[in-house]
């Protein structure tokens, strides 16, 4: 699932009416039902997700517990409506017994009370789960809020530096790239211009990109700089690393060259970038494994480039200086997807979870990946899928271990778009700091006033 083009709060579903799924069956695994439900439907949205379940999940998970029936409650609706229906669901204490969520709406469903940690709900053993040992801790941080678990993660992704090997060697730089620091990509991107490269370096910014620009952009920085966007019950506002993050786009947009800022106005200026580093006119490129799994790959990519394996590299993000990063890390990166969650209320915990728990074994989840390669949340189940793709075993090896996740509150997105302005009005002329003040502003008019910004 993607992130909802705007906040749902959750408050506001007391005044609609409540709607009723139930969860089935009595405690006695003699005669119990179990329900899974997910924002898939066998011919429609996340079709192939339907499928597994109906056809994989299902049968096997009987087969090894003959006297529960487990349903499958499919819905193919936009996001939004797929949050209310579950939230209401929730408030009402019914709904299916494994619940799929976006993973950013992990923490206002968990301060709603809406769900609950996992061990609360599937009792002791889920502590004692084989799978934790194959989902590296960071990763485990998409259903984490406030330090608990409340989801297991569905997969994952992460973000990168893309690089045109090409034009790298135009400019003199080595084909194999890893910049330790921030002036090493400003360098870098000094060399692709002295060489004729017409944008050395794209860094999605404004609002036209939405949420690529603070996931691709924004927050890497952020992290690169020491910093999270939501940290200890606060929001970062215009602190010194808020202002290091802004400072970089003030050096590629502020007259250097460096990069294009009329591209990171124009209403399909992602797309855009996309296909101008496809014809070589981009030296370097923030994106996500997305990028090189769905926009550049050869046969059926969005902007195909034939050559991508030769031509293509990739880097992690640096932090600001090594060392720098959140946790000390010399490199960062920022990651989303989905997790699955137990339902507080269903009349059969234990078992849910047993079958939450088979949902994300090794067997689960290379049946669910059904031969295509792509990264998983299991370490295992990548280690034997991925060696078909270096790219996207060097970011389930390398860059997920260290990659952090958004706050999954319902004001998220609100801080989100603020941010977005604020690396827009750096792209149009404004200093980092000017920039930093004004986020600051619209921030603690977002998140109940200043008590809630850390500065």
């Amino acid at each position: 699932m993607r992130l909802p083009s705007r906040p749902a709060l959750i408050g506001v579903i007391a005044a609609l009416a409540l709607t009723s799924c139930g969860t089935g069956g009595g405690p006695d695994e003699s005669s119990t039902t179990l329900t899974i439900a997910a924002n898939s439907i066998e011919g429609g949205k996340n079709a192939e997700s339907a499928q597994w379940i109906k056809q994989w999940v299902i049968p096997e998970f009987e087969k090894t517990h003959p006297n529960v029936k487990v349903l499958f409650q499919p819905s193919g609706v936009d996001d939004e409506q797929y949050k209310t229906k579950i939230a209401l669901d929730l408030k009402s204490r019914t709904g299916a017994d494994v619940i799929d969520l976006d993973g950013i709406w992990v923490g206002e469903f968990a301060q709603a009370g809406y769900i609950k940690p996992l061990t609360e709900v599937g009792g002791a053993t889920v502590e004692q789960w084989e799978g934790w040992s194959q989902i590296p801790q960071a990763v485990q941080g998409l259903g984490i809020f406030d330090g608990k678990k409340y989801g297991l993660p569905q997969g994952t992704d992460g973000r990168v530096l893309f690089y045109n090997k090409t034009l790298f060697t135009k400019a003199g730089l080595p084909a194999t790239w890893q910049p330790r620091s921030w002036q090493d990509i400003i360098d870098a991107g000094t060399r692709l211009k002295a060489a004729g490269v017409p944008t050395p370096i794209q860094l999605n910014a404004g609002t036209a990109m939405g949420e690529a620009t603070t996931m691709q952009g924004l927050l890497p920085l952020l992290a690169g700089a020491g910093a999270e966007i939501y940290t200890a019950g606060k929001w970062t506002g215009a602190s010194p690393a808020m202002k290091d993050a802004l400072a970089l786009y003030q050096r590629v947009y502020g007259g250097s060259g460096l990069g294009d800022p009329k591209l990171q106005q124009e209403a399909k200026g992602r797309d855009k970038s996309f296909a101008r580093f496809a014809e070589g006119k981009i030296g370097i490129l923030a994106e996500s494994d997305y990028f090189w799994r769905s926009v550049i790959e050869p046969k059926a990519g969005v902007a195909p480039m034939k050559d991508r394996d030769q031509a293509v590299g990739y880097a992690k993000i640096p932090a600001k200086q090594p060392g720098s990063g959140i946790r000390g890390q010399d490199y960062v990166s920022m990651s989303g997807g989905a997790v699955r969650v137990l339902n507080p209320f269903s009349k059969n915990p234990r078992l849910a979870w047993d079958l939450l728990a088979f949902m994300h074994s090794a067997a689960a989840t290379k049946a669910q990946l059904a031969g295509q390669v792509r990264i998983s949340a299991r370490t295992d189940v990548n280690d034997e899928v991925l060696t078909a793709d270096p790219m996207l075993k060097y970011i389930a090896d390398d860059v997920l271990p260290l990659t952090a996740y958004r706050p999954g509150l319902a004001v998220y997105p609100q801080v989100s778009t603020a941010l977005q302005e604020a690396t827009a009005a750096v792209v149009s002329g404004r200093s980092a700091d000017e920039a930093a003040t004004a986020y600051q502003a619209k921030l603690e008019g977002i998140v109940g006033g200043a008590a809630n910004v850390s500065g």
